[in-house]
């Protein structure tokens, strides 16, 4: 079984421009992801999907497989869409481009290890919320599955809501993704529903639909680059690794 990974990239960012350029001890965010991907041995290939020329040029400098695609796709989900008739693969891992510090065995959580129906298949990653301060975060995207872990509905609201037990816990989704390539060509190809409108949830699309997005749980403590005060955070986290010899920008 052929995995491919896909980072998407892109240059503006409301709350960040530039995020995926910006300088982390001497190496930008982009390569910090790329080379935490590249440790997942399941993983075939690795790609940035950009549509910017600033990122694809610093890519192509630095070594990184990377594909240019078309600047008006609206979602990540559409642009890896366009990836996906670009390179062949059985399935494509999704990771968000700014979390430099993710844990290549979180990545590995999501490729399945048993049976699964390739012709049409989605997956996301959720772990536990621990700090109330993220429940109320309209940017953690809270999940609720069935008892087969199949996600029934997914909202910036939390939920569910803690009527008439305490007996209870919120999940959030975390940003690694996994699709058949015809779940990313379903996606591209259906008009967004009335609740993806409202929350702006990319996901969404498939469970309004009727599609089965079978999530998995790992215990993660994301380290997400959103603001530059995040990035003052991360580059802290770096510098001490780099002193005690745990990283290399040398690689």
């Amino acid at each position: 079984m052929k995995i491919v990974a896909i980072i998407p990239a892109r240059y503006q960012s409301s709350r960040f421009p530039g995020k995926p350029l910006v300088d982390l001890c001497g190496k930008p965010m982009i390569w910090w992801v790329f080379n935490q991907v590249k440790k997942v041995l399941e993983i075939d290939e690795v790609y940035v999907a950009t549509d910017d020329d600033r990122i694809f040029s610093v890519c192509r400098e630095l070594g990184i497989n990377s594909i240019m695609t078309d600047s008006r796709h609206g979602t990540s989900t559409e642009r890896v869409n366009e990836v996906a008739h670009k390179v062949e693969s059985d399935l494509y891992v999704v990771i968000n481009g700014d979390e430099p510090l993710i844990d290549p065995e979180i990545i590995r959580a999501i490729i399945p290890t048993s049976w699964i129906d390739k012709e049409f298949y989605v997956s996301n990653l959720m772990t536990e919320i621990s700090r109330p301060s993220e429940v109320v975060d309209f940017t953690n995207i809270k999940v609720v599955t069935d008892e087969e872990s199949n996600a029934l509905f997914m909202s910036r609201s939390p939920i569910p809501y803690p009527k008439s037990s305490i007996d209870y816990k919120y999940y959030k989704h975390v940003g690694v993704l996994l699709y058949s390539k015809s779940a990313l060509e379903f996606f591209a190809t259906t008009p967004k529903g009335y609740n993806e409108k409202i929350e702006d949830i990319n996901e969404l699309r498939f469970i309004e639909h009727g599609k089965k997005i079978k999530m998995v749980e790992v215990k993660t403590h994301s380290l997400s680059v959103d603001t530059p005060k995040d990035l003052e955070y991360v580059k802290t986290i770096i510098e001490g690794m780099i002193y005690r010899g745990e990283v290399t920008i040398d690689e």
